[in-house]
Order: structure tokens, then sequence, then C-alpha cells
């Protein structure tokens, strides 16, 4: 057996933590079936992604983008459970098969255990904003610890784990930071912002999704969404002007007078980033966490019983 993931060039642990997870879970997977793909965390049930051909076996994964493929044929298709209650009814499950994303039982792996908590506060953002933003500066003018989600999964988790408090804009930011117990704010720079998701995992674990509105740090942020930057629109940006604008953004600031530039730009994402850390955050509640937790580890057993 083989597991599937949606693989960024650019990194994303959200996606890249399916390298090893399954292996925690589900020891020895990988040893049997060799025709089945095990399909597990991240929002990848979608026929662009998923090879047509051969057996599925689905865990928790979520739909939100593009078209579902057809799950009609169980010679095919083995979904024991999906995401959240959306992704369900999507799918045509019953509602209690939509019991969590999988990667809250990250949380319960020895070597993340005990994480000492070093640091106050830090921001996760989505990795598309890393990879055309400001975001570390706007973090280090702000007070913020900044993680790039983009980095190795283990690491960028064991941060996670470490905080105090997370302001997320990536949902698995706000997933990690609720399955290891550390409160959270969820933040958003785009209105194309994936709300089916967060709400299908949100209401898993009841708690609300909303997110506050963070300004974009860069013209190159901008291009790369399709948005506004200093009331200008750039909306319908062509391809070649976004890659040359993030490469211009990622490279490193040819002089100090240019990053301060930068860093007027970005005033507004600094103070609502500062705005955001200082807001309420939430945290799901310990006896609804773990009721979902015990409902996806019970059909885990029975992944092991029938399949290992």
């Amino acid at each position: 057996m083989k597991p599937y993931y949606w693989e960024s060039q650019h990194g994303n642990f959200g996606d890249d933590l399916n390298l090893w997870l399954w292996d925690f879970l589900l020891p020895g997977f990988r040893e049997v079936h060799a025709d089945v793909l095990l399909v597990g965390v991240g929002t990848v049930l979608n026929e662009a992604l998923l090879p047509q051909a051969g057996r599925k076996l689905v865990l928790g994964s979520g739909f939100g983008y593009g078209t579902l493929p057809d799950m009609r044929d169980r010679d095919l298709w083995d979904v024991r459970c999906v995401r959240g209650p959306l992704t369900a009814a999507r799918v045509g499950l019953p509602a209690e098969l939509g019991i969590i994303d999988p990667a809250v039982l990250v949380a319960d792996m020895p070597e993340f255990a005990n994480r000492p908590k070093r640091i106050k506060c830090a921001f996760v953002p989505h990795w598309e904003s890393a990879v055309a933003g400001l975001w570390p500066v706007v973090c280090a003018m702000a007070g913020l610890h900044y993680i790039d989600p983009r980095g190795e999964a283990k690491d960028v988790i064991g941060e996670i784990a470490g905080c105090e408090l997370i302001v997320a804009e990536s949902m698995h930011g706000a997933i990690l930071a609720d399955a290891f117990r550390v409160p959270w704010v969820a933040v958003s720079t785009s209105a194309n912002i994936n709300g089916f998701k967060w709400r299908d995992w949100a209401g898993t674990v009841g708690v609300d999704p909303t997110a506050r509105r963070i300004p974009i740090s860069t013209r190159a942020e901008a291009i790369s969404k399709g948005a506004r930057f200093w009331g200008v629109d750039y909306d319908g940006a062509s391809h070649a002007a976004e890659e040359s604008a993030v490469a211009v953004t990622t490279a490193a600031p040819r002089s100090g007078l240019r990053l301060a530039a930068k860093q007027v730009l970005a005033a507004p994402s600094t103070l609502a980033l500062w705005q955001a850390s200082r807001a309420e955050p939430q945290l799901s509640a310990d006896a609804r966490l773990l009721e979902r937790k015990e409902r996806l580890y019970a059909v885990l057993e029975g992944v092991r019983r029938d399949y290992l």
C-alpha cells in the first residue's frame, strides 16, 4: 500500500506529513496490498489529482477543489471516513463518517509529546502567502514568531506544538494547534479562502472557522492571488507577470532602502497581524476532540483487521 498526498513544488507541511503519519498509525501498511492507494490527509478528493486506475482506501480526506471523483464502485473505493460532514454529504456518506482530519493524531506521536512552550505567539501563513509575501519581516515588526509552512513537516509541527498561541492562515496550522491544545486565531489574506474545507473541519470539533482579514503584504502577493494592493487591482494579472513579481519578492533585498520601503507598504499587514495576535483565541472542547479521535482510532482498527 502506498500513501497518496498532494505534493507542492514549494513544500507544504499539511500535505507532507502523509509521508510518515501512516507509518505510525498503521505500521506495516507499506508491505501489504501493493495495488491499494491510501488516500489520507489533504483536500485531495479531486478527479484531477487522483489516478483513475487502481483501488483506493480513503481515510479522512476532504473535498474542496475541482470535481469529485466517481466513488460509487465499492470494489475500487473503500471509503472508511472523510474529513468532515460537508465532504460526507458531497460523497453521499452518512454525516457520522465525516469524523475529523487525521492530522490531529500527529499530537499522539511520542516524539511530539511534552514540547516546552518556548514561543509566545507565532504566525503560520498559507503556503501561497509564504511564497510571495513579506511575512517573516511583517512578523518581526509585529512581534510574532514566523513559521514557514514550506519547511520540513516535523520541524513545522514541532514549532506549532511549542507555542502558547498560533495565528493561522494555514488550515493545518489551526488543526495542529488545536490538536496540541494551543489556542489559535484564524486569519486570511485573501477573499478566495476555501471556506468549505475550513467549515468541514470546524464542524467536527465545534469551532468557529470565521477568519479575521489581514491585508496582503506585497505587490507580488497581490498578483499571485489576483487581489488588490494599495488601491491597485491585480485581478487578471498575467501568469508571466505573476512569476516575475514572485521572483522579485523572494529574492534578497538589494538595499536597506528597498526593504524599508517594503516595510512601509506592509504596515497595514503588520498592524492587522498584531491585532490578530491579541484577539480572543479559540480551542475546541477537550471532550469533543477526544471523542472524534476515538472514533477515528476505531476506524483504523477496522482497517488493520481488514488489510494488515
